[in-house]
């Protein structure tokens, strides 16, 4: 006679976990064991992995026909986790476990090892999340991914060493403890950077408008020569960058999470993303995807910062692929099955030579390119993707006074205080508005109208600038922003002349050739 039992786990999509069923029927038949509802291959080779845990646990594994059921049907699942629920469903449909209710209240999840261990398994956080948003009490896990579900304070964390001692405990042999609910601000760390704005000799003009792009979350394109210190300016960014609130830690944490990226030392992403990939990387890399689309790099990079070093030698296919991220802060990755949607809220800071040899604006040293090579190293990074970008600055030589002085420049500290400053200015400012934006890179022409009130001296200016300098409508869009976050910090509510001057010195520069 045909008996059939019932669990409860998870599969993700992207950031989000669904309710999967695990239906196990087993029925008179000749031994045979087949899982249905649209496996991938990880799971459908699980059934040596359930077969040999169960045998290795010193439980029967039934000699029937068995059938495994992944409800719904028509959703894609993937991964190793689903060998915990299938094996608790195969022992409670042949009757080695009894029926309660709590199965029908819990989730499951978890790889199995040959000998009955449970593995590490990816997206705990939003698994956890989901199931608390369900109404679901408890969530049996990995031991070592019990600390990452934890965050979530509204469900019970059931950490399990093995697939022997669950079944003790559900037999009520023995007790597994639940997983101690911390405060998330116990996993908060201090934060200790390698790179700071006092190591920086010079560039006062660099760190200046990196102030500001830090200040009103203003994309940067930095350019000089070799050795100029783009790369170090770019580094110590995350220095002088507010810490982040609960919210944003939690929305860091899962998109690590699913991409299976966070460390048990660190459960909690307490500090902002600096991601640096190199210039040979794909489209899939930079964006995301894949059969089972997991987040690339400028996810990885939300609400924090991606690097972009070499910037005119990255493929043209993966440069164009940040101009919907930069202006929606999503990225949409679409394959056959659908499409999925990443956040993407990153501020870009970008590192070019003015040239394929590098000296092109080099007092020191001479260049030696041609100007058609000038021309067409130039011309990799387009027009459109360049006015997506706020502050352009030069970043010279430093001079051998500057560099073999003792004494050490500002702090990291103390500029990052005026930042938080006017991050604060612009907060209050929406919020009172009703606003969901928070940052003054954000906002529209609707917005700028708005906010960016400028005196009488700095109208003038604006307007014979864009006369004179033949300015865009989306530059001198991004000069207002600009000179509204420049206000901000000097704690103006009205724009003044000052401001718009140092806001076009910003501005997109004229090609040397």
């Amino acid at each position: 006679m045909s008996k059939v039992a019932k669990v409860f786990s998870t599969t993700t999509v992207g950031l989000d976990s669904f309710l999967v069923e695990v239906e196990v029927d087993i029925g008179a038949g000749l031994p045979s064991f087949t899982i249905v509802g649209l496996p991938d291959k990880a799971i459908d080779e699980s059934k040596e992995r359930i077969r040999a845990a169960i045998k290795n646990c010193h439980v029967l594994f039934p000699q029937h026909r068995l059938t495994i059921n992944l409800a719904p049907a028509d959703m894609k699942k993937e991964g190793p986790a689903f060998d915990l629920p299938m094996a608790v469903g195969i022992l409670l449909a042949s009757g080695q476990l009894e029926e309660i209710p709590e199965y029908l209240h819990s989730i499951f999840v978890g790889e199995l090892a040959l000998d009955g261990k449970l593995r590490h398994v990816n997206g705990v956080l939003p698994t956890a999340m989901f199931a608390a948003e369900r109404g679901f009490g408890r969530i049996y896990l990995p031991e070592c991914n019990a600390a990452e579900a934890a965050l979530v304070s509204e469900i019970e964390v059931m950490p399990v060493k093995n697939l022997k001692s669950l079944i003790k405990h559900l037999k009520s042999e023995e007790v597994i403890k639940p997983h101690k609910r911390g405060r998330i601000e116990d996993y908060f760390t201090d934060l200790v950077y390698e790179s700071d704005f006092a190591h920086i000799a010079g560039q006062e003009q660099a760190k200046r408008a990196m102030e500001i792009a830090a200040a009103g979350n203003h994309n940067i394109l930095l350019s000089g020569p070799p050795g100029s210190g783009k790369t170090l300016l770019a580094r110590s960014l995350p220095s002088i960058l507010p810490d982040m609130d609960k919210d944003e830690m939690l929305e860091v944490t899962k998109i690590y999470s699913v991409a299976g990226m966070t460390k048990e030392s660190n459960i909690l992403m307490s500090e902002r993303p600096f991601r640096s990939p190199h210039h040979t990387t794909s489209s899939v890399a930079m964006v995301g995807g894949g059969q089972w689309p997991k987040p690339g790099e400028i996810s990885l990079s939300h609400r924090g910062v991606l690097f972009l070093d070499e910037f005119p030698e990255f493929p043209r296919s993966v440069l164009e692929a940040l101009r919907q991220p930069l202006e929606d802060g999503v990225v949409t990755v679409s394959r056959a099955a659908g499409s999925l949607t990443f956040p993407a809220e990153f501020m870009l800071v970008a590192a070019q030579n003015p040239c394929p040899c590098g000296f092109l604006t080099d007092a020191e040293k001479q260049c030696n390119c041609s100007p058609t090579q000038v021309m067409r190293y130039q011309k990799k990074v387009s027009g459109p993707l360049i006015d997506r970008i706020d502050i352009h600055v030069e970043v010279p030589r430093v001079k051998y006074e500057k560099l073999s002085k003792d004494e050490l420049a500002e702090n990291s500290k103390s500029v990052k205080v005026r930042v938080h400053k006017a991050k604060k200015v612009q907060g209050e400012r929406f919020r009172k508005a009703n606003l969901k934006i928070k940052n003054n890179a954000e906002m529209n022409s609707k917005y700028i109208k708005q906010f960016c009130v400028l005196d009488k001296e700095a109208e003038k200016m604006i307007a014979t600038a864009v006369d004179n300098m033949k300015l865009s409508a989306r530059v001198y869009h991004r000069i207002l922003k600009i000179s509204r976050t420049i206000a901000d910090m000097n704690g103006e509510e009205i724009i003044n002349s000052d401001c718009i001057a140092e806001a076009l010195q910003y501005r997109p520069k004229e090609k040397q050739y």
